[in-house]
């Protein structure tokens, strides 16, 4: 099965087992000393075990004041390599290969997390996503980061690592160099291409004298930058000189080129949120693969085994990479090996992995992924006692978190029986897979699913439980994951009205609205994506927001993307708008600034004003069971990740 994705990959001398790369994503996992953790042990072991050809590491840290977060992995000084050799150990003892990216963020770090000195990169041109201060660099610094590019290289080789990654992309300061959107130089280091390529080449060059030509050298290429998509066509690098630079990569002896695209002004081309489809941007790689003879890792939000392997077969990449799925699912690799493909675990391109990873630092915490509640944490939560002993756990409710408790509890040999109200599984799911490009969503109610079925996990659908139900399996625990409800504040006049619904009565089909003119009051990502819904039908729709901003709370690569598409439609906004009174004719908002009240005529209103958890016998069930556990959305509303953690963590700590 899948004989081009599981066929035998060479890059210069290294061999790889398949065609599968799991290519470089922040994790903040290394201790805050910069040197490899076990954490970071486990994470990368876990992919090797799971079958990954190659693995390459996070974008690691050649310049002391070069870093990301404070959290990553560093090789400016010898110090690290014994954490590096430990780190190639594991992943070789699961037949794995690795190579160890290299960078430095140049405008796009953090002043704060490096000294509180101004950011190094060619040129001052601030990044308009982080705004730090920015210092042009000097001749002399130039040639300083050159080296100390090189002299990682050689600590991660004498780490017994089986390549390295030179990290020209996504923005970062070599990719800085090499765009004349970031590189205003007119020294021998900017102006034309010639000249932007230099640092990347000087490193390069500098690196396989060091290394030797067995060495196997990687380069990580945005080859378009796609800076039209804010208002910029003119602007920055474009696939035709991507292609130049991937062909002069090749004559300089690189073993192989790793293409992607963007920088932090178009961040969602690199980091793609749920709305882009699978292999949207696989014509770059291609273009790239047509140009020279090296092998070439494609990255397209590659999710199914058999469009990796379609696109291998037909050359039009050498390798399929990708780094979420792989965070989301270890053993992706080896479920496509084995046919099992209906129990892969896909990501769902929500980006919580991005939205928690850019708050590391903040939160103390790590990369997290909203899937896969071990990932990160494959050592702490890897053994799963089976000392269930077959006993009764009642599960209220076949959302995410039930759903995922259920699965946790089989793992240890329990007994869970779920109630669902409804004819079928995913609670709150089953609305947030409804909105225009969110049917990725399906992926994760499928995986649940399948999962239970499997384990042959009794569901007890269109039944909701009574204390007595309950009593009749003398339950060792009971966990309540009966999801949330809609706020309807009964205060506001006209709230009842007939042209009055819900968010979830629109996205379920109990309301249907064709072209007609439509107030959404709310912001959040439910009242955005069903405003996204009903410009889709053909309405004339109108958002507003109580609080300043739209959007309020939500990460933003999400609300640039939603907020894309409701602008396509000609979508009205108003922030500062309280809902007051809705009329007959008329709906009421009150600025919250000046206080003036002003009406617009809508034919329906759809409020989106958040959740509140659904406490109906949950005091009634704790008077009666001594183990009662509350989850989810019944505990608290969140997202995804929220409720699905709460039912792994209740499940694997019962």
């Amino acid at each position: 099965m899948f004989d081009a994705l599981f066929s035998k990959g060479k890059i210069g001398t290294m061999e790889t087992r398949n065609r599968i790369v799991m290519t470089a994503m922040g994790n903040a996992l290394a201790n805050s000393d910069g040197t490899v953790s076990q954490r970071d042990i486990d994470f990368y072991g876990a992919r090797a075990k799971g079958g990954v050809g190659l693995i390459i590491t996070e974008c690691t840290i050649v310049d002391e004041r070069g870093k990301g977060n404070t959290k990553q992995i560093c090789v400016y000084d010898d110090r690290f390599i014994p954490g590096l050799k430990a780190l190639a150990d594991e992943v070789h003892k699961y037949g794995g290969k690795i190579a160890v990216q290299i960078y430095h963020p140049g405008r796009q770090g953090i002043s704060a997390i490096n000294g509180n000195v101004p950011m190094l990169a060619p040129s001052d041109v601030e990044c308009k996503v982080v705004r730090q201060p920015v210092q042009a660099m000097t001749i002399e610094q130039i040639e300083e980061m050159v080296q100390k590019f090189i002299d990682a290289a050689v600590r991660i080789k004498n780490a017994g690592m089986d390549g390295v990654e030179v990290h020209g992309a996504h923005g970062y300061l070599i990719n800085q160099f090499l765009s004349p959107y970031t590189n205003k130089r007119t020294d021998k280091y900017g102006g034309s291409l010639e000249n932007r390529m230099r640092f990347l080449e000087e490193i390069v060059t500098g690196i396989r004298e060091k290394c030797g030509k067995d060495f196997p050298l990687l380069v990580r290429l945005s080859v378009d930058e796609f800076l039209e998509m804010v208002g910029l066509p003119n602007e920055g690098l474009h696939i035709e000189e991507g292609v130049k630079i991937a062909k002069r990569m090749e004559e300089l002896g690189v073993d192989a080129l790793d293409i992607s695209c963007g920088i932090y002004e178009t961040m969602n081309v690199a980091w793609e949120p749920s709305s882009y489809e699978q292999g949207w941007k696989s014509h770059l790689a291609e273009t790239i693969k047509k140009s020279v003879k090296i092998p070439v890792i494609g990255v397209s939000v590659y999710r199914d085994p058999e469009y990796a392997n379609r696109m291998i077969k037909e050359g039009k990449i050498d390798f399929a990479g990708s780094a979420r799925q792989h965070f989301a699912d270890p053993e992706w690799a080896n479920k496509a090996k084995e046919g099992r493909l209906d129990e892969i675990r896909k990501c769902i391109s929500c980006l919580y992995c991005m939205e928690t990873l850019m708050n590391a630092d903040i939160a103390g915490t790590s990369a997290q992924c909203a899937v896969n509640i071990q990932s990160g944490r494959e050592g702490e939560l890897g053994d799963f006692k089976e000392d269930g002993d077959q006993r009764v756990v009642a599960i209220i409710g076949a959302g995410p978190a039930g759903l995922e408790a259920a699965r946790i509890l089989a793992k240890r040999r329990f007994k869970p029986v779920i109630f669902e109200k409804s004819d079928k599984p995913g609670g709150q799911l089953q609305l947030a897979n409804k909105p225009p490009k969110k049917d990725k969503i399906n992926w994760l109610i499928n995986y649940l699913k399948t999962q239970i079925e499997k384990a042959g996990i009794e569901v007890r659908y269109n039944t909701a439980p009574t204390v007595a139900a309950l009593k009749e399996l003398s339950p060792y625990a009971v966990f309540i994951a009966q999801g949330s409800n809609p706020i309807l504040p009964k205060s506001i006049p006209g709230i009842d009205r007939e042209n009055v619904y819900l968010a979830e009565d629109i996205l379920s089909g109990r309301a249907e609205i064709k072209n007609k003119k439509v107030a959404v009051v709310g912001s959040g990502m439910t009242g955005l994506e069903t405003a996204h819904y009903l410009a889709c039908a053909g309405n004339e729709v109108s958002v507003f927001e109580m609080l300043d901003d739209i959007g309020p709370g939500l990460f933003f690569q999400n609300l640039i993307d939603v907020m894309g598409h409701l602008n396509s439609f000609g979508a009205k906004f108003y922030p500062k708008h309280k809902l007051v009174e809705i009329g007959e004719d008329k709906v009421v908002f009150e600025n919250t600034e000046t206080k003036e009240k002003s009406s617009h005529a809508f034919d329906y209103v759809v409020l989106s004003l958040g959740r509140t958890p659904n406490t109906e016998l949950v005091d009634e069930i704790k008077s009666v069971f001594d183990n009662v556990i509350v989850l989810g959305d019944a505990q608290k509303a969140g997202k995804i990740r929220n409720a699905i953690e709460s039912g792994f963590m209740a499940a694997y700590e019962l």
